[in-house]
């Protein structure tokens, strides 16, 4: 296309360029003078007559500098030495201004006219209908990987379910059979002591097998509507968890530090849970007779990245390797408080939370140094 503008006005040189408020970057160039413009590079914005097309979206066309009145005086055809001089704007079809087609020469040329306008028109529309497929494509590539995405995330959780029904589950249903034969046995046998004892058993593993059913009741019945998302200030949502938690850091010493954090586009309420979460996890595996420290940090993101790292770090007992494989399964090998005989899948909570804003939770940890996990999260929900 370059060529044929070329070709077809006499120009030295023709580019198709992004320009922004800040940027003029070459996207495409066909050189013939030696310009020594590149594709990728870019010229100072305000060096440009392109930045003028972008503010007033209207096309500039001059066919001698020298004889313009306006442009004669003007600085940039005397900094790039040119004398005639086309830029059209090219405009997405949602209307947004994408960046110009331009060309220019070191001589005068006959520009102005229906003929050579209208072809920058129309190859500045056939460049806008491109860049709509290109953006079509990339959308359509992006549903498939989401639905890939979701699809693996099923599966995972259908293997996590099934393993459940077979292991987590059958084990207190055992329990449960074998302390109940006992207590019919004791019962026959006139043993009252022996079986008030049995029958406190049969009520604990009870209410253990109803905990684990009701955690994973409410774990399937986990899900988000699409209005929930909505631009949240994380610094803000931590003081919120804090007030949920207020009761339970004064009741030990527990101190919660956090850098700066970004706004994102998030579900406010999974966010608060997933810090609510990751705090109590902390307290629940900290160090005996020691103070309870969290912090959480940012990881400085790259310029123009869109995804934000987020870190929370404790000093707790931390994890050994083989339980990391497996920490954010449901009733992983943490999910089961032997102290307390109680269940908990916070962390399992904690990876479906993330998942739902189509971001990542991993785990870095050693045993006696402490816990880092890391939430990976697109910065907005497109």
């Amino acid at each position: 296309m370059l060529e044929v503008i070329c070709r077809s006005t006499g120009m030295g040189f023709a580019a198709v360029a992004r320009v922004t408020e800040k940027h003029w970057i070459a996207c495409s160039v066909h050189d013939e003078i030696a310009f020594g413009l590149k594709s990728g590079e870019e010229l100072p914005i305000q060096t440009t007559i392109c930045n003028e097309v972008r503010h007033d979206n209207q096309s500039v066309v001059i066919d001698h500098v020298a004889e313009d009145e306006y442009f004669r005086n003007h600085h940039t055809p005397k900094l790039y030495g040119f004398e005639s001089y086309i830029s059209v704007p090219i405009r997405l079809k949602n209307g947004e201004f994408f960046g110009t087609l331009c060309a220019i020469d070191p001589k005068p040329a006959l520009l102005n006219n229906q003929t050579t306008i209208g072809m920058f028109n129309l190859f500045s529309d056939l460049i806008a209908f491109y860049l709509q497929s290109v953006e079509l494509l990339e959308q359509g590539n992006t549903r498939i990987d989401n639905l890939n995405r979701q699809v693996n995330d099923a599966q995972d959780e259908i293997r996590q379910y099934e393993f459940i029904t077979s292991h987590n589950l059958r084990e207190p249903l055992r329990q449960l059979r074998m302390f109940t034969t006992m207590l019919v046995t004791a019962t026959e046998q006139n043993q009252n002591e022996k079986a008030k004892t049995l029958a406190l058993k049969v009520n604990e593993k009870a209410l253990r097998f109803t905990e684990i059913v009701a955690d994973l009741s409410r774990y399937s019945d986990f899900t988000y509507k699409r209005q929930d998302f909505a631009k949240v200030n994380l610094n803000q949502l931590v003081q919120e968890t804090l007030v949920d938690l207020e009761m339970e850091l004064k009741q030990r010493s527990i101190v919660i530090t956090w850098d700066n954090l970004p706004v994102i586009e998030a579900v406010p309420e999974q966010m608060i849970q997933l810090f609510v979460f990751l705090i109590r996890n902390a307290i629940r595996f900290s160090q005996p007779e020691q103070q309870v420290k969290v912090h959480i940090s940012v990881v400085p993101p790259l310029e123009g990245a869109k995804f934000v790292e987020i870190q929370v770090k404790d000093n707790g007992i931390g994890i050994s390797q083989w339980q990391q494989e497996k920490i954010f399964d449901v009733l992983n090998p943490l999910s089961y408080d032997q102290a307390s005989e109680s269940s908990n899948i916070s962390l399992a909570y904690c990876r479906k939370i993330v998942r739902s804003h189509q971001g990542s939770i991993s785990v870095n940890s050693e045993p006696d140094k402490g816990t880092t996990f890391s939430i990976i999260l697109p910065l907005t929900q497109n």
